[in-house]
């Protein structure tokens, strides 16, 4: 399997931590296609960490917890397969889950072989409690190669929150997605500081392998597992578009199930969704800003397969600016005789580079995102 798009989905974490249960994933998958969330491409329903016993059985197999999940996992794949879904799954390359339960170092061929039975379609490795004396690099190849031979396509998500210079040796393991980040909050500071680690690592991920700035906290209001001051609506429509400029994985944190109209809105926006999921897949870049100083009015741009091409303006400062770029920035030169027909992902207003000039007034923790489309000179 080669992962052609960033996949989307939803996690248990954000909100719900140790406090999952078949009733909570079932209620929420149930959500996910209700709302319409799937039909946009939401499919995983990931279970997190703490769904297992503390123990594995007389075999060596992982064992769910029955408290929490009675008819066991092979059931909850076929029901959210039912729904048109796929399950998602946790282990971790350490000694122990984050939280202290069985994992998968050197058990990984039996566990691989165990998710396979269950019909699971997709699983978070994370890098808890690793031995110092035992590579990273080694450990994720071990559970890819184990997943390669499961007898079953199940997508791999390496949870290694960039350590140990993931980036350089990510796509040797197999995985089709990668943590580059720590773990995220539902406040301002954690996006803000999240966006600013991936300059340095842009020309990385991309197409089989997509890099991960981790789950989405759009909607959380401050509540749940990592909730703390929760975000504004501004905060939150620059989070979600950065990880869509970015090609991040989308994968929901919040409650759908109590999701009001503006989270439901923004993640469901098709332009940005279009962006996030284009087929070329192209390497993001930033016009105004360095690895070494990405600063906090970047730019972000992305080609996208049709010839248009995206265009981020964002705003991380705490107060209002004027933000400008030129068409030259994203490699339209002023004598080609073009312009760009840019449509404002909020709004779906048009407007044009008018002698060459893209700007836009942003508040403090804002964004705008514009889908560019190339046209002769007016």
């Amino acid at each position: 399997m080669v992962t052609q798009k960033p996949p989307m989905g939803w996690n248990t974490w954000n909100t719900f931590g140790k406090d999952i249960s078949e009733d909570l994933i079932l209620s929420t998958a149930k959500a996910i296609v209700n709302s319409g969330l799937a039909d946009v491409g939401y499919t995983y329903v990931v279970i997190d960490d703490y769904w297992s016993l503390i123990e594995r059985d007389e075999n060596g197999k992982l064992v769910a917890d029955a408290t929490k999940f009675p008819h066991g996992m092979r059931y909850l794949a076929d029901e959210l397969h039912k729904m048109g879904l796929k399950f998602g799954i946790y282990s971790c390359a350490g000694i122990l889950t984050c939280g202290g339960y069985p994992s998968s170092m050197d058990r990984e061929w039996i566990d691989a072989q165990t998710f396979a039975e269950w019909d699971v379609d997709y699983l978070k490795y994370d890098f808890c409690n690793k031995p110092h004396n035992r590579r990273g690099d080694d450990l994720y190849r071990a559970m890819g190669l184990a997943l390669a031979n499961c007898g079953k396509d199940i997508l791999f998500s390496a949870c290694s929150w960039g350590a140990e210079q993931t980036h350089e040796w990510i796509r040797s393991t197999g995985a089709d997605m990668w943590r580059s980040t720590g773990d995220i909050f539902d406040n301002w500071s954690s996006i803000k500081s999240l966006i600013k680690t991936q300059f340095p690592i842009l020309p990385y991920g991309g197409k089989g392998c997509f890099n991960d700035m981790d789950m989405l906290i759009v909607g959380m209001n401050g509540k749940g597992n990592v909730g703390l001051a929760g975000c504004t609506e501004a905060e939150y429509r620059t989070h979600f578009a950065a990880w869509c400029m970015l090609q991040s994985p989308l994968i929901i944190g919040a409650d759908i199930t109590n999701a009001d109209d503006f989270t439901l809105n923004l993640l469901k926006n098709e332009t940005l969704l279009a962006i996030n999921q284009d087929e070329q897949c192209a390497q993001t870049y930033s016009p105004n800003t360095t690895a070494e100083n990405p600063g906090d009015m970047p730019i972000l741009v992305r080609q996208l397969a049709n010839g248009d091409i995206a265009i981020g303006i964002f705003n991380l400062t705490d107060s209002a600016a004027y933000i400008t770029c030129s068409q030259s920035d994203v490699s339209l030169h002023f004598h080609s005789g073009k312009m760009l027909e840019l449509t404002n992902c909020w709004t779906n207003e048009k407007t044009y580079s008018i002698n060459g000039l893209i700007s836009a007034n942003l508040e403090a923790h804002d964004c705008v995102v514009y889908r560019a489309k190339i046209v002769n000179q007016k």
